[in-house]
């Protein structure tokens, strides 16, 4: 089985690009362009070195014992939280803003939902002495009030969007029509595997330094380079794709994706695609989404920002229907339990998004010498409020 895309861009039947004539110009470039240009020595030897020296990577793999204890098996977790930014979407940005820079692109735009793809973009277009326009629904502005003052105060304008459900699929609408409203000087930076060819496989790239860094590291712990099991949440799933990329292949490694249940499945008010989706095109792709029996998307509901979107990327999508990857759904509540099992017992607080997969933990059955790495997307300041109120 075939987990990388093909020259089409698809995996399987998932992917492509399927874009209006008025974005034809800028998807071309950057598809003509992104392999060349990222496969150069000077591109790598940047890349690395802020990744090192910027970034903070590597990440640490840290072995939970507390938790670990908890479940009764042993549990590491990929401390992608301790990343400059909070999360791993500095990997990408970093990536992207040297490929933006090598293309002659001199204004940067990004959709945001938790903040934290939209502060990562923020932070290296003032690194890169970019202009930065970030797009961001107006319900994810208010509850995601410390990443919007961050936004401002690293120089970007945070821009609201106002329709639909005012969340991060009407944020993306937005940052795609300035796109096409400025092909020559603007580069946009998708901050998940969503998209058309060639964001789902670029981003999935930048993202994969975090399975390639777990291969080493847990050699070094357990004196084997793979896993029994990948745990991270799923929205648009580049925290996924990035801790799955090396051992795609592998089938020893269990991949489990684990989807915002919001209130819960038949609630109306859930973003667990993979049950509630179907086949269809959303922001240019071919990949499974929310969507009525017309083909309009169904508004997702999550209490996590970052994965209250209508779809999945499509490599999630091959992998799910393909059965490489294992779904599970947790709801809120749960979520919120995970969280704060995860503070009290490691004294580390998560990101809602990364609380999504540790609730996954509980949906699994264990075995004692079993090694299971959880993603650790990013960390929950961002979060406290909401914490808070519901603790």
């Amino acid at each position: 089985m075939k987990y990388t895309i093909d020259e089409l861009g698809f995996y399987g039947e998932f992917g492509g690009a399927f874009i209006p004539e008025l974005l034809q110009k800028n998807v071309m470039e950057l598809r003509e362009n992104y392999l060349k240009i990222m496969e150069t020595e000077d591109f790598q030897k940047e890349y690395k070195r802020l990744l090192k020296d910027y970034v903070g990577r590597p990440s640490p793999l840290y072995l939970a014992r507390r938790l670990s204890e908890y479940y009764g098996t042993k549990i590491y977790l990929k401390r992608e939280d301790l990343n400059h930014t909070g999360s791993h979407k500095i990997n990408n940005t970093i990536g992207q803003i040297l490929l933006a820079k090598a293309m002659g692109k001199t204004r940067i735009i990004a959709e945001t939902g938790a903040g934290q793809h939209g502060v990562a973009t923020a932070t290296v277009a003032a690194l890169a002495g970019l202009e930065c326009v970030v797009y961001m629904g107006e319900v994810d502005i208010k509850r995601q009030a410390p990443n919007v003052a961050r936004m401002k105060m690293l120089g970007a304008e945070v821009r609201p969007a106002k329709s639909g459900s005012k969340t991060l699929k009407d944020a993306t609408n937005e940052a795609i029509r300035d796109w096409i409203n400025h092909p020559k000087d603007t580069h946009y930076i998708i901050g998940s595997v969503v998209g058309p060819h060639p964001y789902p496989d670029m981003v999935a790239r930048f993202q994969s330094v975090i399975s390639e860094e777990m291969k080493w590291q847990l050699l070094e712990q357990t004196g084997r380079d793979f896993p029994d099991r990948i745990v991270a949440c799923i929205g648009g799933g580049s925290n996924a794709a990035g801790a799955y990329f090396h051992f795609l292949d592998n089938a020893a490694v269990e991949l489990v994706s684990v989807e915002a249940g919001g209130l819960g499945i038949d609630t109306g008010q859930s973003a667990a695609t993979s049950v509630l989706g179907s086949k269809g095109v959303i922001h240019a792709s071919m990949t499974k989404l929310m969507q009525d029996k017309d083909g309009q998307i169904i508004e997702p509901y999550s209490i996590s920002a970052g994965l209250d979107y209508p779809g999945i990327g499509p490599l999630h999508a091959h992998l799910i229907e393909t059965g490489r990857s294992k779904v599970l759904t947790a709801n809120d509540d749960e979520a919120l339990r995970a969280g704060y099992l995860l503070t009290r017992l490691e004294g580390i607080i998560p990101a809602l998004e990364s609380a999504h997969a540790l609730a996954g933990l509980e949906k699994i059955d264990f075995q004692p010498n079993e090694v299971t790495v959880v993603n650790l997307s990013g960390r929950g300041d961002k979060d406290l409020e909401t914490y808070l109120l519901n603790g």
